[in-house]
């Protein structure tokens, strides 16, 4: 049985026995401020893209989960993470994005390198035992996978590699890292990041919600894979069928046309289709607000094209009608009629590997 108390979540490893997760825990400000430091401070996060800091001195700067943070390609090639604190008075070493030879605080003048040593400390004449290298910037870890600039803010996490588990494996066979950005839009959600996570990580209401989607795939050959990290749904896209009314996105169906869906715990997502890949990061903003950040990829030669502009606009479509039903559904749990639910057994296995991850994830933090 799942148990519950004010301490402590567990929910069933028994899919068949297990309970959702607790409506609280979707609304509650304590629970989202715990979730910010046990899962969103110690996991590996999506900053940026390659093309971003492609050059020596390229940079960008970015926030997660509060931290400023600023990412630069050094002058030896090498990409660093550092938090965007002046060690002075904390004021602000670099803003926005662009190419530098250093960076020179906002504040008060400081000045580093682009490897983000201390290099000139302006009016410290006089001060006792202050020597600049005791005064670098803070480094955060940083790692890169697919073209994509990871963060984790725990000194201590696990290498992303060992994170990602089997997802390399499974999504490198998809040419993501040699397409480039078509178009970028955020979503504003008044809902949980939850809510989000948990209606992304089933294909049970397709045919409900997503009508258009459903046509263009084939739902009873759905499939939803759980690994120790992230889960895989995927399924046949269906070719042109006599007496269709409205042209298919990709009339001549192959037996390796697929759509493929890969979340990754806690807070991003690929989404591959045969002619574009889009990134999908969930950011939460407060208990019951969040904002989904979609970024399009397409090889190259595709972008500008009508067709790369209609697969825009389609998964634009997916997105308007997931914010609908999570805002609604949001609202819904905070009904005194609603406490927990049951699972599908068939269908939504996905939502149940991430409640398990979720209460692994807050117990051990």
């Amino acid at each position: 049985m799942d148990t519950l108390s004010k301490d402590r979540i567990v929910i069933d490893s028994e899919l068949s026995r297990a309970w959702t997760l607790p409506s609280h825990l979707y609304t509650d400000t304590s629970i989202f401020a715990a979730e910010k430091e046990k899962i969103f401070a110690r996991s590996w996060q999506v900053v940026g893209h390659h093309d971003q800091v492609a050059q020596a001195g390229d940079y960008f700067t970015t926030e997660l989960g509060g931290e400023p943070l600023l990412i630069v390609r050094g002058s030896d090639g090498v990409l660093r993470g550092f938090y965007n604190v002046c060690r002075h008075r904390a004021g602000p070493p670099a803003e926005g994005c662009g190419s530098r030879k250093l960076f020179r605080c906002g504040y008060h003048g400081w000045t580093y390198d682009l490897q983000g040593a201390l290099i000139s400390a302006t009016e410290m004449e006089g001060v006792e035992g202050f020597r600049v290298e005791d005064f670098a910037l803070q480094p955060v870890r940083l790692e890169e996978w697919f073209n994509l600039i990871f963060v984790n803010l725990d000194p201590d996490a696990e290498p992303l590699g060992e994170s990602l588990g089997e997802l390399p494996r499974q999504a490198e066979k998809f040419s993501f890292s040699g397409m480039k950005l078509f178009e970028r839009r955020t979503y504003t959600m008044e809902c949980n990041w939850k809510t989000y996570v948990d209606n992304y990580l089933e294909g049970f209401h397709l045919p409900s919600v997503h009508p258009g989607l459903n046509r263009e795939i084939d739902y009873n050959a759905y499939v939803v894979e759980t690994y120790a990290r992230h889960v895989r749904q995927f399924s046949p896209i269906r070719g042109a069928q006599p007496g269709d009314a409205t042209p298919r996105r990709y009339p001549e169906a192959a037996e390796d046309l697929t759509a493929n869906y890969f979340w990754i715990f806690p807070n991003w997502m690929l989404n591959c289709y045969p002619d574009n890949t889009s990134l999908n990061i969930v950011l939460p903003v407060a208990p019951e607000r969040s904002l989904a950040i979609f970024e399009w990829y397409l090889k190259e030669e595709h972008q500008g094209s009508a067709a790369a502009k209609a697969a825009v606009e389609f998964s634009d479509q997916i997105q308007i009608e997931d914010v609908s039903i999570c805002e609604r559904v949001q609202k819904n749990l905070r009904s005194r009629s609603y406490s927990r639910g049951r699972f599908s057994v068939k269908q939504e296995k996905g939502v149940h590997a991430f409640h398990r991850m979720y209460a692994e994830w807050m117990e051990k933090g």
